[in-house]
C-alpha cells in the first residue's frame, strides 16, 4: 500500500528536575549548595530521508515521544539532555499542525525541522545562591516538552508526471521506458497508486511518475485521481496520456478537455505547467489515420503543448521521440515547481524549499477576581513560572512572591483590591499570598 498522508501526535520530552543538595566533605564544615540542574527534555524532529518512498511507517501507530530530561545530582552534577526522537519522511512531505499555525515543507535530503521543542530543565539550588540568600532548600522542577497533533502530507517529487484517463496507456507506457513494475490490465483502475520511475541518459536522470487515472469530478472526490491530484503539483512536466481510439467508443477530444479541466479545477498553477500530448495505443489505428490525428491535434492545441508524440506501447513506436521530448523539455538546473497562494496580484508566489511558521508566545497576564478574597492570575509565563517551583516549599513561595512582584503582578493585584492574606490562583493551583 501507498501511504502519501497521515496523523500522529508527538510529545517532547519532560524537563528533569533541578537537584537541592548541599557540599559534605570531610574538613568542609560551611559546605554550601552544589545541586546540579536538570536535563532538557528530547526534541522531535522531522527529518528528509531520500531513502523513503511513502509515509507507510507510521501506520498503525499514532503517538511519538522523545526521550525526557534527566534530574540533576549533587557536586553540580547536570542531568543529561533527553534523547532527540527523529522522524524520518521521503523528500516532499509537508508537516502541519492540526491545532496550531505551524507548518514546513521538506523537499532537500537531509532538512530538518523541529516539530515539537523539549521542556527546559529545572535549575538546582546552586543557581539560587545570593549573598543574602546562600542555603536555598529549594530548586526549579523541569517544564513539560510540547505535544501536538500533525499531519504529515507527502507530494511526490518528480520531474514528469504521467495524467489521464483510466486505461489510456500511462501505466504500459512507464513500464517500457523505465525499470518499474506497475500493474498492468484492461480494466480501469488498475493503478491505485502512484508509480515512479526513472529515465536514464548519458549524463541525466529524470523521474517519472504515473499519476493514477482521473475522471469528472475527480477535484471533487469523484473516482481515486483526486486523492493523488497533489503528486502532479511538485511535477516540472506534465505528459498527457490520450488513447487515439478508446474501446469505449468515448471522443478523445472530449476525454482530453476532461484531464485538463480537472487538473485547472484542482489548482489553477497545474493549467499552467508545461505538458506533451502522448497519443498512444497507435498500433490500433492505421499509420495513416495515426499520422492524420497528430497533425490534427498539433493544430488544435496550437502553444496548449509543447509537442504531440505517437506512441505504441505494443510496437515501442514512438517511445524513444517521446523519451527526448521529457528530457529537451525539462531544464537540467531547474528546481521542482512550489508556490504558496496569496500574493498581491492574485498570482502564486516562489516559495523557498523549507519554510516554517510558529505561533508566538502569549505574552503579559491579566487579573481578575473569583470570589471575595481570590484572585485569578492568567498568563502563560505567569502559569510557567508557578510549575517551576513547589509552592509547599516556603523558600520556593517566597521566591515565587518576590518574582511575581518584580513582574508586576502584586501592583495589578492590589489595584484590583487585594489585600495581604488573601488567596490567588494559578493554573488551578491556589494558595495563600503575603504582601
Amino acid at each position: 500500500m501507498f501511504f502519501d498522508n497521515v496523523r500522529i501526535r508527538v510529545q517532547a520530552g519532560r524537563g528533569g528536575d533541578g537537584c537541592v543538595s548541599f557540599r559534605r566533605e570531610a574538613h568542609v564544615p560551611k559546605g554550601g549548595p552544589d545541586g546540579g540542574d536538570g536535563g532538557h527534555g528530547g526534541n522531535v524532529v522531522v527529518v528528509c530521508d531520500p531513502s523513503l518512498r511513502d509515509l507507510s511507517r507510521y501506520r498503525g501507530r499514532t503517538e511519538y515521544r522523545a526521550g525526557n530530561g534527566h534530574n540533576g545530582e549533587g557536586s553540580r552534577r547536570h542531568g543529561a539532555t533527553g534523547e532527540t526522537l527523529e522522524l524520518h519522511v521521503p523528500p516532499g512531505t509537508r508537516v502541519t499542525a492540526t491545532d496550531d499555525d505551524f507548518e514546513a515543507e521538506l523537499s532537500e535530503p537531509g532538512q530538518r525541522v523541529v516539530v515539537a521543542r523539549g521542556g527546559t530543565g529545572g535549575r538546582g539550588n546552586k543557581q539560587f545562591a545570593t549573598s543574602t540568600q546562600q542555603s536555598p532548600r529549594f530548586a526549579e522542577h523541569g517544564l513539560p516538552g510540547e505535544e501536538r497533533e500533525i499531519e504529515l502530507r507527502l507530494r511526490l517529487l518528480a520531474d514528469a508526471g504521467l495524467v489521464g484517463l483510466p486505461n489510456a496507456g500511462k501505466s504500459s507506457l512507464l513500464d517500457r521506458m523505465t525499470a518499474a513494475a506497475p500493474k498492468i490490465a484492461d480494466y480501469p483502475f488498475t493503478t491505485i497508486e502512484p508509480v515512479l520511475g526513472t529515465l536514464d541518459s548519458d549524463d541525466r536522470q529524470l523521474v517519472l511518475v504515473d499519476i493514477p487515472g482521473l475522471i469528472e469530478g475527480a477535484h471533487e472526490g469523484a473516482g481515486l485521481g483526486h486523492e493523488f491530484l497533489a503528486h502532479v503539483e511538485r511535477c516540472r512536466l506534465l505528459v498527457h496520456v490520450l488513447d487515439l481510439a478508446p474501446l469505449d467508443g468515448s471522443d478523445p477530444v472530449r476525454n482530453f478537455e476532461t484531464v485538463e479541466r480537472e487538473l485547472a479545477e484542482h489548482d489553477g498553477r497545474l493549467a499552467r505547467l508545461p505538458r506533451i500530448l502522448a497519443l498512444s495505443k497507435a498500433d490500433l489505428v492505421a499509420p495513416d489515420d495515426a499520422e492524420v490525428a497528430k497533425r490534427e491535434w498539433r493544430d488544435r492545441l496550437g502553444g496548449r503543448v509543447l509537442d504531440v508524440v505517437l506512441t505504441s506501447s505494443a510496437t515501442h513506436e514512438g517511445l524513444d521521440d517521446l523519451r527526448n521530448a521529457i528530457f529537451a523539455h525539462t531544464p537540467a538546473d531547474q528546481a521542482a515547481p512550489d508556490w504558496v497562494p496569496g500574493g498581491d496580484n492574485g498570482e502564486p508566489q516562489p516559495l523557498r524549499e523549507h519554510r516554517v511558521y510558529r505561533p508566538q508566545d502569549e505574552q503579559g497576564f491579566s487579573v481578575e477576581p473569583l470570589e471575595p478574597g481570590v484572585f485569578a492570575v492568567r498568563g502563560r509565563g505567569i502559569e510557567l513560572l508557578l510549575a517551576r517551583f513547589d509552592v509547599t516549599n516556603e523558600e520556593a513561595l517566597r521566591h515565587v512572591e518576590n518574582r511575581l512582584k518584580s513582574i508586576g503582578v502584586l501592583r495589578e493585584l492590589e489595584r484590583k483590591g487585594f489585600e495581604s492574606g488573601d488567596e490567588i490562583e494559578i493554573a488551578g493551583e491556589r494558595f495563600e499570598l503575603e504582601v
